[in-house]
C-alpha cells in the first residue's frame, strides 16, 4: 500500500518517541443533562490508531492484464473499553473494529471484497460514494445471514473522494451501524496526488458519532419514538472526546458524520471558548471541489463527508477544541455535546513536504446540465412511520417511485413535509449538484456548491432541487433518508435506471436485479476459501464484464471464462449446460438471467463507450466520458 495516503482513522494520538501530552490539567467538566453515565475523561485519551485493509490475493488476467484484487473481511462481535471504570462494552464490527479497516483504492484497478457474516446480525453492505453494479450496492433486502458470506464487485473507477461502507439491511440499518458497522473506503487518483496536499501521518480521518451508554457501558438505542437517536457521548473513531497530538503546520482532515441521527456543526477554536478560526474546505462526497472555500464552520449531516485542510502553523504549542454548535435541527443538545475532540499542537515540524499554498484549480467540475425533466419527492411522516410520496420500503408494489431512462439528467426537488423531522437525502449510484434551496436556510452553502454531493441535508421547512445524470448503469437503486431511525421506520425508496418492458432493450444482462440470484450470499464454505476457488470466482466475475471495460471480447461474458494464471491454479475447463443468453456462473456451468417485474435496460443501448482509460481524467478539457462529475 501506498504510505503517501490516508493511513487510518488518525494514525497517531501522539507520535511515538515523543512523550504523551499533559492534557488532564484542563480536562473540561461540563455541567448539564446526561443520559449516559457521566463521562470523565474528556480529551484524556489520544484519537485511536487505524488500520488499512491489504489484499490477500491479485488476479490477473493473461490475454488482457486487467487485474482484480481479492479482500476479505469478517464481521464479529468484540469489546471495547469505552468507561475505563465501567466493563468493556459489547460491540460488532468488521474485523472486530469500529470503525473497521480502511480499504485505499487506486482509481481504475477493481476489487472483491468478500464480506463473512460470523456475527449476531444480518448483514448487507454498501461503499456509500461508489457506484456499482445494483446486486454488489448493498440492498437492503439482500443481507447475509449469520453463517453466510457475500462476494462484493467494486470497480473503483471514479475520480478520488471519501467513501465509506456500512451495514444496509432492512430496518436494522440503523441499529447495526450504530453497534460498530460502518468503516472507510478511499479511492485516490493521479490527479489528487499531484496536488500536493497534506499526506501520510498529515492526512487523518475523523468518523464522528454520537452514542448513549446504559450502567454498565452497553450501548443503548432508543429511538425517541422514531425521530432520532441524538446520543451525549460524542465519538470519533470511537473513542470519546479524544486529542491528537499534530505539529504546527497543514493537515487533511476527512470529515464523516457516521451517526444515527445527530447533525454536527463543526468548528475550530483556540482553548475552550475561543472564536471560530477560518479553515479550508477542499472535498465533498464525491470528491475535490473545483476551487479552495474558506469557511468558519461546515454542517456534517449523517452520510456527509467534507475534507478540509486546517493549518496549525499559528498554535505552535497551544490547544485547538474542535467543537459542535448547539441547535442543530431538531437536535437534543446534552451536557457535553458541544465538544467534538482538542488538537494539542506540538512546537516544531518534522517534515515540511506538501506543506505549500492549496492550488486554486482543484479539479474541473462541469456546469449543472440543462434539463426539462424535474420529478417531486415530499418527505413527511404518516401513521408513525416516515415515507417518502407516501410510499415506504415496506410496501414492496409500491416502492419503486420513478424509472429515470439511462443516461437522463433529472432535477429532483426534495421537499420537507410534516413529521418535524429533517432528512440527509442519499440518492444511490448517482453524484449531483445542488441547485437550489428554498424556506429554513433558505440558499445553498458555498461548500455544498463547491463539489458534487451524495447526500444533502433538508433541514425543517427546506425544498431542495438537485441535479444528476442517471448512470452509468441500470438497474434498481435505492434513495432515502440518512437519518438511520427514519430509515429503517420506511423512509427507504427504490428508482429503477430504464425498465425493459418500456424500452424494448435486450432481455440479456444480470446486473439489473439487486436480488438475482447468481450474486446473493452463500453458506460459508471452507471450500470456497481455497485459492484456487477464490481465483476461479475472481475469473468468473472478470468474465462478466460488469463494468463493460473494453477487453478484448464481447460486452457480456463469454462462453468460456477467462481461467488464472496456470502456476497458481489447475486449468479447469468451463462445461456449458444453458440454454438463452447464457452467463457463466462461478461453478463453471451456465444460468439463465434471471429478470424481475424491476428489470431496466442493458448497457448496449447507451450511446456512451465506457474505457478503461476514459476514467482517468485528463488535465486538458475535460471529456463527456470522464467520471469526474458529469462524464
Amino acid at each position: 500500500m501506498d504510505g503517501s495516503h490516508a493511513r487510518g482513522f488518525g494514525r497517531y494520538g501522539y507520535r511515538k518517541g515523543q512523550a504523551k501530552p499533559s492534557v488532564t490539567d484542563t480536562t473540561p467538566r461540563p455541567t448539564g443533562t446526561w443520559i449516559s453515565p457521566e463521562y470523565k475523561w474528556i480529551f484524556e485519551y489520544p484519537l485511536p490508531e487505524g488500520t488499512t485493509k491489504s489484499s490477500k490475493l491479485t488476479y490477473t488476467n493473461e490475454e488482457t492484464g486487467a487485474v482484480i484484487d481479492y479482500y476479505e473481511m469478517e464481521l464479529k462481535k468484540f469489546t471495547k473499553q469505552i468507561y475505563p471504570n465501567l466493563p468493556a462494552t459489547e460491540l460488532e464490527g468488521y474485523d472486530g473494529s469500529s470503525p473497521g479497516p480502511m480499504f485505499v483504492m487506486q482509481q481504475g484497478r477493481e476489487a472483491v471484497v468478500r464480506f463473512s457474516n460470523n456475527g449476531p446480525t444480518n448483514m448487507s453492505v454498501h461503499v456509500h460514494g461508489q457506484y456499482n453494479r445494483a446486486p454488489f450496492d448493498g440492498w437492503a433486502g439482500d443481507y447475509a445471514l449469520p453463517g453466510q458470506y457475500k462476494d462484493y464487485y467494486y470497480p473503483n473507477a471514479q475520480n478520488a473522494r471519501t467513501i465509506w461502507y456500512h451495514d444496509h439491511t432492512e430496518f436494522e440499518t440503523g441499529v447495526n451501524a450504530y453497534r460498530g458497522q460502518e468503516g472507510y473506503y478511499i479511492l485516490t487518483d493521479p490527479e489528487e496526488q499531484a496536488l500536493g496536499l497534506p499526506k501520510g501521518d498529515y492526512d487523518v480521518s475523523l468518523a464522528l458519532a454520537a452514542k448513549i451508554y446504559d450502567k454498565d457501558a452497553q450501548l443503548v438505542y432508543d429511538t425517541n419514538n422514531g425521530i432520532g437517536l441524538f446520543g451525549d457521548v460524542i465519538q470519533v473513531n470511537g473513542q470519546p472526546w479524544p486529542y491528537l497530538t499534530v505539529e504546527p503546520r497543514k493537515y487533511r482532515f476527512r470529515l464523516l458524520n457516521g451517526a444515527v441521527s445527530r447533525i454536527f456543526d463543526i468548528n475550530f477554536v483556540e482553548g475552550l471558548e475561543g472564536d471560530p478560526i477560518e479553515f479550508t474546505a477542499i472535498a465533498s462526497d464525491s470528491g475535490l471541489f473545483s476551487h479552495p472555500v474558506q469557511t468558519k464552520n461546515i454542517a456534517l449531516s449523517m452520510g456527509e463527508r467534507y475534507e478540509i485542510v486546517f493549518d496549525f502553523s499559528n498554535y505552535a504549542g497551544k490547544n485547538l477544541t474542535l467543537k459542535n454548535g448547539r441547535g442543530m435541527g431538531e437536535m437534543v443538545d446534552y451536557a457535553a455535546t458541544d465538544l467534538v475532540m482538542r488538537f494539542v499542537v506540538g512546537d516544531s515540524v518534522t517534515d515540511q513536504s506538501n506543506n505549500g499554498d492549496i492550488p486554486q484549480d482543484l479539479r474541473y467540475i462541469p456546469p449543472p446540465p440543462k434539463t426539462d425533466v424535474v420529478k417531486d419527492f415530499t418527505f413527511e411522516r404518516e401513521n408513525d412511520e416516515w415515507v417518502i410520496n407516501g410510499v415506504g420500503f415496506s410496501d414492496i408494489e409500491h416502492r419503486i417511485l420513478t424509472r429515470p431512462t439511462l443516461g437522463a439528467d433529472e432535477i429532483w426537488t426534495l421537499r420537507n413535509g410534516n413529521g418535524n423531522g429533517t432528512h440527509p437525502v442519499h440518492i444511490h449510484l448517482v453524484d449531483f449538484q445542488v441547485l437550489s434551496r428554498t424556506g429554513g436556510r433558505n440558499e445553498v452553502l458555498p461548500y455544498e456548491a463547491a463539489g458534487m454531493k451524495d447526500v444533502v441535508w433538508l433541514a425543517g421547512g427546506e425544498t431542495v432541487q438537485v441535479v444528476a445524470r442517471y448512470a452509468p448503469w441500470e438497474g434498481v437503486y435505492m434513495f432515502h433518508c440518512h437519518n438511520l431511525v427514519h430509515e429503517d421506520h420506511d423512509m427507504l425508496v427504490a428508482f429503477n435506471v430504464t425498465q425493459l418492458e418500456q424500452w424494448g432493450y435486450d432481455n440479456s444482462t444480470m446486473f439489473i436485479d439487486p436480488l438475482q440470484p447468481e450474486f446473493r450470499p452463500k453458506d460459508i464454505n471452507p471450500e470456497d476459501f481455497t485459492e484456487d476457488a477464490i481465483y476461479k470466482k475472481l475469473a468468473w466475475f472478470y468474465s462478466t464484464n460488469a463494468y463493460n471495460t473494453t477487453r478484448g471480447h464481447s460486452e457480456h461474458a463469454s462462453s468460456s471464462p477467462p481461467l488464472p494464471p496456470s502456476s497458481v491454479r489447475s486449468t479447469q475447463s468451463a462445461t456449458a449446460n444453458g440454454s438463452v443468453s447464457p452467463m457463466p456462473t462461478p461453478s463453471g456451468g451456465y444460468a439463465t438471467p434471471s429478470l424481475s417485474t424491476k428489470a431496466a435496460a442493458t448497457p448496449s443501448s447507451f450511446s456512451y463507450s465506457w474505457t478503461r482509460s476514459s476514467y482517468a481524467r485528463s488535465s486538458a478539457t475535460p471529456t463527456s466520458r470522464s467520471w469526474g462529475g458529469y462524464y
